[in-house]
């Protein structure tokens, strides 16, 4: 794996596991107070999506994993979906295969 590569897999970025949104108005938002449920319009067996900026790459189930939460991934888009993810708008001077490449790089490590 290419040095550059190597320091570019060692980043954080955040993971958000969504379970739901829901439209209020402002009204309801400055209402809220402790004790307040927010009703979400989700079976509670549904699958939760997961995030990378804000763009979907996955979905999981909850689960308990001691006394935390956990999600067992049950779907994962491909390598190239969660690069263009991580990636987030791209820069108009970048040439569209520059995802393509990093992607192919990766997966060809991975192999």
């Amino acid at each position: 794996m290419p040095a550059d590569l190597r320091s570019v897999m060692k980043l954080e970025v955040p993971v958000i596991v969504q379970l739901g949104t829901r439209a209020m108005t402002v009204n309801e938002v400055l209402s809220l107070a402790p004790g307040a449920i927010i009703e979400l319009p989700k079976n509670a067996d549904e699958e939760l999506e997961i995030l990378v900026n804000n763009k979907v790459i996955g979905s999981g189930i909850a689960v308990k994993v001691g006394e935390n939460f956990g999600l067992k991934v049950a779907f994962i888009g491909d390598i190239r979906k969660r690069i263009q993810a991580l990636g987030g708008a791209a820069p108009a001077q970048a040439p569209p295969a520059q995802d393509a490449d990093l992607a192919e790089t990766f997966a060809a490590d991975q192999a």
